[in-house]
């Protein structure tokens, strides 16, 4: 879904401080009241102006049955709300509000998502994605997946340490300083793995002439998609993304020409997959943000990429930019975003 039957945009964008802990419930409700308030100051609206919502969380992150409902307290019980929710990152919470407004059942939608990592041990909860007879029994943590991807392409030789320290260390960092650190699990190094972070965050989402009211330089959504490789991680190649490459090409057509590129890499050798599979040129800036190294709230990372490149876009430092988030196990499932000024597209 590429052409531009209904003009979509993304007109705000809020997120919660990332931080290693919070002391609130894990329904995410402290973490998101404020950036809704954010929105509303920010657009001059009230809830009473959104159309439809749509939220990204887990449960077995929570810990507690339900906890999307228990988030809603978030919203308010008045007005009556029109509402979804996805078990997974909340970049497709705003997929599934994208095609909402496609279809011309909503004019605006406010998009969020939350996770409280810090309530359990996030490298083993993550563990219960994995295939629950042959792979989950054996308890292989997050950590332990990533650095069997890691080693895969390094032994490949796609990559070598100091790439991965290249990516941790951004333009100004000493890389070699970062390649004296001890391993965490081999071969990745403190550096290389994403922080554990609770956090949330928030987009709306609103359709032609009313974005334009909304916003004075909205983010238009160009291209949205996203595909799945295998959940069998000894039936793919962990070092290449298929998923990735095949929903880039959907939305790009092969132009892979942008600003900046927001990517949820949530260890440093991820960022080089991506990067590949979607076919970056030289000059695009990959995560100014930061990226997920810097900051990674489960649930809420993958929309803070979108958030974050259409924010530059609306701040006029960047006209195009692509965005994209993950969920499962090394990169088994990508979704891809392309976001362009009005002068751009």
């Amino acid at each position: 879904m590429t052409d531009n039957a209904t003009d979509i945009a993304v007109v705000g964008f809020a997120h919660a401080p990332h931080v290693p802990e919070t002391f609130g419930t894990t329904n995410g409700v402290e973490m998101l009241v404020p950036c809704f308030q954010q929105l509303y100051a920010d657009l001059g609206i009230t809830k009473s102006d959104i159309d439809f919502w749509c939220s990204g969380s887990s449960d077995y992150l929570a810990g507690r049955a339900f906890s999307f409902i228990s988030a809603i307290d978030a919203i308010g019980a008045v007005p009556p709300i029109n509402e979804s929710h996805v078990e997974m990152d909340a970049a497709w919470a705003l997929y599934e509000a994208w095609v909402k407004l496609r279809s011309g059942q909503a004019e605006t939608a406010l998009v969020y998502g939350f996770g409280k990592s810090s309530a359990g041990t996030l490298r083993q909860v993550l563990t219960m994605q994995l295939d629950p007879y042959l792979v989950t029994p054996l308890w292989p943590d997050a950590w332990s997946i990533a650095g069997l991807q890691a080693r895969a392409g390094l032994d490949a030789g796609r990559w070598t340490e100091r790439d991965m320290a290249a990516v941790a260390a951004g333009e100004d960092g000493d890389v070699e300083n970062l390649l004296g650190a001890p391993y965490v699990a081999d071969p990745l190094r403190a550096h290389d793995v994403a922080p554990i972070t609770d956090g949330a965050a928030a987009i709306v989402l609103a359709t032609g002439d009313r974005a334009r009211e909304l916003c004075e330089r909205p983010a238009w959504i160009t291209g949205m998609a996203h595909r799945v490789d295998t959940p069998m991680l000894g039936a793919r190649d962990l070092t290449v993304s298929p998923s990735t490459s095949a929903a880039a090409q959907a939305v790009t057509g092969g132009d892979t020409t942008f600003d900046i590129a927001e990517l949820h890499a949530p260890f440093s050798h991820q960022q080089l997959i991506l990067a590949e599979a979607i076919g970056l040129k030289n000059g695009t800036k990959v995560n100014p943000s930061g990226g997920a190294l810097a900051g990674n709230p489960m649930f809420a990372a993958g929309l803070e990429r979108i958030g974050f490149a259409a924010k530059a876009i609306m701040a006029g430092t960047a006209n195009r930019a692509l965005a994209h988030a993950t969920s499962g196990p090394a990169l088994q499932q990508n979704l891809v975003t392309v976001l362009d000024s009005e002068a751009s597209r």
